[in-house]
């Protein structure tokens, strides 16, 4: 099976195209989306009208959280007083656009899904969370400790666990097992399709291979592929610098960050 995951497009609709156009190309199974849909961009309404009409099914971001429920906070962690100003800016004008038929549908997205497999005689279970399964705006980076990521996932019973929020796309494996029975458990943040942050501009998903030889028992039976994909930048930044939102977010698509 071929599952194709994606996160945080943030209201940019020529990254969600490109990445439409892209997927379409692979022979995929199944399509899943992680959140942040609104946000950052003029779109919000056609980047969920986009995702709504083709029917994926898709967890609660925290800033479709925010949107969902009129509020002035995304759950946003801003460094400084010029990011949280312009973070201000940003879900001002998102709450402003947004209809009241997709307020609903954000507001109605459920916070997590959970895919169980039956393979080899044994379970193999994919969790799909935004930030983390304890909190929606919990950011997983690489450098987390490895006990500590251990502990989110085995409390969650999550053998792969797919998520976003931080915008830069990694895989780690663990293992959870003992010197007679390892346990690897996989931790796949799938970066970002509208507002990568790694330094390389183009959008990024995963397609996420589950064959019938797939088992926690065997750390190489789990192959998450990082796609990389172009899009029309200037587009997307150009109509940052056209609205009221901060030039700072069209700069941060230019450049990757």
């Amino acid at each position: 099976m071929k599952i194709a995951l994606f996160s945080d497009i943030h209201a940019n609709l020529p990254a969600l195209e490109a990445f439409f156009a892209d997927v379409e190309k692979r022979d995929i199974d199944s399509i899943y989306c992680l959140g942040d849909l609104v946000g950052y961009n003029i779109w919000p309404n056609e980047v969920t009208e986009e995702i709504r009409k083709r029917n994926i099914p898709t967890i609660a971001g925290n800033y479709d959280f925010g949107i969902g429920r009129n509020s002035d906070e995304c759950g946003c962690a801003y460094k400084t007083d010029v990011e949280k100003a312009n973070g201000a800016v940003s879900i001002s004008l998102t709450n402003e656009l947004i209809s009241d038929k997709n307020r609903a549908y954000l507001r109605t997205l459920p916070a997590h899904i959970r895919v169980e497999f039956q393979l080899n005689d044994e379970k193999l279970n994919l969790l799909l969370v935004h930030g983390s399964p304890r909190k929606i705006n919990e950011y997983l980076f690489e450098d987390r400790a490895e006990k500590s990521l251990l502990r989110i996932m085995q409390d969650a019973d999550a053998d792969i666990m797919c998520f976003g929020h931080t915008h830069k796309p990694y895989h780690r494996i663990l293992n959870s097992g003992d010197e007679e029975k390892a346990h690897f458990r996989h931790a796949i943040n799938l970066g970002s399709v509208g507002k990568p942050k790694d330094s390389d501009n183009r959008g990024c998903y995963v397609l996420l291979e589950i064959d019938e030889n797939a088992s926690a028992l065997d750390k190489d039976s789990i192959k998450p592929h990082f796609i990389r994909f172009e899009y029309d930048i200037e587009k997307a930044a150009k109509a940052v610098e056209d609205s009221r939102l901060p030039n700072a977010y069209a700069d941060n698509l230019r450049n990757g960050y």
